[in-house]
């Protein structure tokens, strides 16, 4: 439709802004839980090809929620920043991801689990790159 009132050229650029800003949003986003030092990374047994952990257990120490105190964020990230509880309770509403994530902190709490919070985006962003700079290091092994 646009191309059909607006030269190409314009159509064009705006399509690679609208898709640029779209692409940096989303990683700046799903960064965050996943792409962080505090987030653990699994590999299966060999014998078994199964991850160890049972998947509730597994979803906690592969997430990390950000921001939880900061209803201004959840609403921009519809939620997303309440990650673990994305993941443990995908059919769930995200309007619920804050009272949910209280009940599942204090079941890891009980049975030992660690689960892991950033207190603001930032926190999570300075971890992303502390994980980054140890990876870029040559004696890491992944």
């Amino acid at each position: 439709m646009p191309l059909m009132y607006h030269p190409p050229l314009h159509v064009l650029f705006f399509y690679v802004v609208a898709m640029m800003t779209t692409g940096l949003t989303l990683s700046l986003i799903f960064i965050l839980p996943h792409g962080v030092e505090e987030a653990t990374f699994p590999l299966p047994e060999k014998e078994t090809g199964r991850i160890a952990d049972p998947r509730a257990v597994h979803q906690v120490h592969v997430t990390v929620d950000f921001a939880r105190r900061n209803s201004l964020m959840t609403w921009l990230v519809g939620g997303l920043n309440f990650h673990r509880e994305h993941h443990l309770f995908p059919a769930v509403n995200h309007a619920h991801y804050p009272k949910i994530a209280g009940i599942v902190d204090m079941v890891c709490e009980e049975f030992e689990i660690p689960h892991i919070e950033h207190r603001s985006y930032l926190a999570g962003l300075a971890s992303h790159y502390r994980w980054l700079k140890k990876l870029g290091r040559e004696d890491t092994v992944v």
